[in-house]
């Protein structure tokens, strides 16, 4: 089968620090789908294993942790899937990734592809909707329906997980969802999605969110670079509120919040899979239920861009945008 992988970790500045390759067709263990992969996305998870996760040309690391595609073979165990289910998910960390034309994937974190949205649509979605999902329901502890009276505020609303979460929080919940943008074009993409109001994190957050009348947010979820903007975390956050975490960062000090009592919260969405939690089935159950909110219209796909069919050369355009900070939405490949 074709697969994109790489043979020594690092950064994007060699020609082959991603390359096309031919690997044998995996078989299903007890509990996994094998999928025949149609659409892929790019996430910041994708750029840190490229970088760091050791690699050999006897070794090749296939990474890639978003896909759609369909069911050719189902393993002995496995439940409420058959060949030719059409399929998205996220996949396992520690298993060979979606830059491939067939992965095998625990059916318990697999959930029927939405009806109504395209392979690209649909693959643009698994990752970020179960990390902003379980941030939201979870780790931060909003019950669907719950929140009137509080506030959200979404670090990077225009993110791959940001442009989710802005959505779940304004469809599911009755908070007040703020997002961060600096850019024009990705505040505008935030309040397209449904934020109530976008502010610049770039900017002293307190005063643009006093402006507004909100004098302290009882919930925040940061999304991107942490450590910057803790300080001003501190100002904003409200006594006994919630600060939710998914990004990487060396260290914080997170002594100064107890003053406020306020509590902080790790997301890590490949934690049931890692660990093979006893509620593992859970994100297949999140994933089919996200899945029902696009068939009937209260979510959109994330997609941003559409970068072609999957190859080492388009992916490393697509890690290369992704590193610069710069995307809007999810980037998107389809077929090889």
């Amino acid at each position: 089968m074709k697969a994109v992988a790489y043979t020594q970790a690092g950064s994007l500045d060699r020609a082959d620090a991603l390359i096309d390759i031919e690997l044998p067709q995996p078989a299903p263990g007890p509990q996994d789908l094998l999928v025949k992969v149609a659409a892929i996305s790019v996430n910041p998870v994708d750029t840190k294993i490229r970088s760091k996760r050791p690699a050999t040309v006897d070794d090749p690391q296939v990474i890639g942790w978003d896909a759609v595609g369909e069911v050719v073979a189902v393993g002995a165990a496995v439940q409420g899937f058959a060949a030719g289910d059409r399929v998205f998910y996220a996949g396992a960390l520690d298993r060979p990734g979606s830059n491939a034309e067939y992965q095998l994937v625990d059916a318990r974190i697999v959930g029927h592809a939405p009806a109504s949205l395209s392979d690209a649509e649909a693959a643009a979605l698994p990752l970020t909707a179960i990390t902003a999902w379980e941030l939201l329901f979870d780790r931060l502890g909003v019950a669907e329906g719950g929140g009137a009276g509080q506030t959200l505020l979404v670090i990077g609303a225009a993110g791959g997980v940001g442009s989710i979460l802005v959505q779940l929080a304004r469809q599911l919940t009755e908070l007040t969802v703020v997002g961060t943008a600096a850019r024009a074009e990705s505040a505008e993409w935030a309040k397209e999605l449904g934020a109530h109001h976008v502010i610049d994190h770039s900017q002293p957050m307190l005063a643009q969110l006093q402006a507004l009348g909100i004098d302290s947010v009882e919930l925040i979820a940061s999304l991107t670079h942490t450590k910057d903007h803790y300080a001003q975390y501190l100002e904003c956050i409200a006594p006994q509120g919630k600060l939710g975490v998914i990004d990487d960062f060396d260290s914080i000090d997170i002594t100064q919040l107890k003053s406020k009592s306020a509590s902080f919260h790790w997301e890590f969405m490949f934690a049931r899979s890692l660990y093979q939690t006893a509620d593992m089935a859970e994100q297949g159950v999140l994933l089919n239920r996200v899945a029902e909110l696009l068939d009937a219209g209260a979510l959109r796909t994330t997609l941003g861009e559409h970068y072609g069919v999957i190859n080492a050369a388009n992916l490393m355009r697509a890690h290369g945008l992704l590193e610069s900070g710069k995307a809007r939405g999810k980037l998107v490949l389809e077929g090889f």
